[in-house]
């Protein structure tokens, strides 16, 4: 058996039952177009840990399907982890002498650096979506809640506790392709931490208030047809309005690295802004946001300074 001929076994056999829609579509594409290719006339018993350290290396450094570059760590993260569950399951199934597995490893990632708006350009960004029409309001939530651009745009006016100043997050719509095309699809957030509810700052009621009064969508970011917005066409609006407004670019992503800046800046703990962000545990939090409270350190220290005999 070749592990394209298992691969087909285990995507349709085994995996299809045991995980979401959107990560089996994720699963067929790394297959296709980044396994396939390199590996899949190889027999099962051919392969080695080997040539499977070889071949991610290989994906490493020169791995990027449009330029021939460094293919991004988590894609490659991605592609370890489905021939890892393939050949663990061609072992369990007899199909393989050996679990070569084990002894597949993956280089340590490169720290990603995280990027945010400073304070200028963030007022810049809200003076301006707040004066417009009202799909710009999405960006200032973001600013203040920290929501991801999936959860953003399946947003429902049901999901807004107007009275109580609540948002609950329950759901989140990605772009995928199905038969060649590509459409969105709604589904519950990743993970059971990203289901949440996030306090809504009494400041951004009135503007919310004011867009449900005129709209006739379910949706709070919406279509002109009432319909829900695509993440790649918002994407388009967000970059559309920092390129008028002569903002450096930075991801959608940022706006969420903004808010939890802001939050730590502040001087919220961070246990409770990693329930805001839906992160798994406050560790995640601590250490992907821990550059932002370099200040609160300088400022502490200063303090404990003081205790200093002259």
């Amino acid at each position: 058996m070749t592990l394209k001929e298992l691969f087909n076994i285990w995507l349709n056999k085994y995996a299809k039952h045991t995980i979401k829609l959107r990560t089996l579509i994720t699963y067929q594409n790394i297959i296709d177009k980044h396994i396939i290719p390199l590996l899949g006339d190889y027999k099962l018993e051919e392969l080695s840990s080997s040539i499977i350290q070889d071949f991610i290396l290989l994906k490493i450094e020169k791995g990027n399907l449009i330029n021939g570059n460094e293919l991004a760590y988590n894609t490659v993260n991605s592609i370890v982890s489905v021939l890892k569950q393939a050949l663990k399951c061609a072992y369990n199934l007899e199909l393989m002498s050996k679990d070569i597995t084990s002894k597949i490893t993956l280089p340590q990632a490169k720290e990603k650096k995280i990027e945010v708006f400073d304070v200028k350009e963030q007022q810049l960004l809200e003076s301006f979506c707040l004066s417009k029409k009202s799909n710009y309001i999405g960006i200032v939530l973001c600013l203040y809640t920290g929501l991801r651009i999936g959860e953003l745009l399946a947003l429902t006016w049901n999901d807004i506790d107007f009275d109580k100043k609540l948002l609950s997050v329950n759901k989140n719509v990605c772009t995928i392709k199905l038969n060649g095309k590509s459409t969105l699809y709604v589904d519950e957030p990743k993970t059971k931490s990203s289901i949440r509810v996030i306090p809504i700052p009494k400041q951004l009621i009135p503007y919310l208030r004011r867009i449900k009064r005129s709209s006739s969508s379910i949706y709070v970011i919406t279509t002109k047809a009432n319909g829900m917005v695509g993440t790649r066409s918002y994407q388009k609006t967000y970059t559309r309005i920092l390129n008028k407004l002569n903002i450096k670019y930075r991801n959608f992503h940022s706006l969420r690295h903004t808010f939890a800046t802001r939050a730590l800046e502040l001087g919220m703990d961070v246990k409770s802004l990693s329930e805001i962000l839906g992160h798994k545990n406050a560790m995640i939090t601590l250490n992907r946001y821990s550059h932002s409270l370099l200040n609160y350190k300088i400022e502490m220290m200063n303090k404990l300074g003081k205790n200093i005999l002259q």
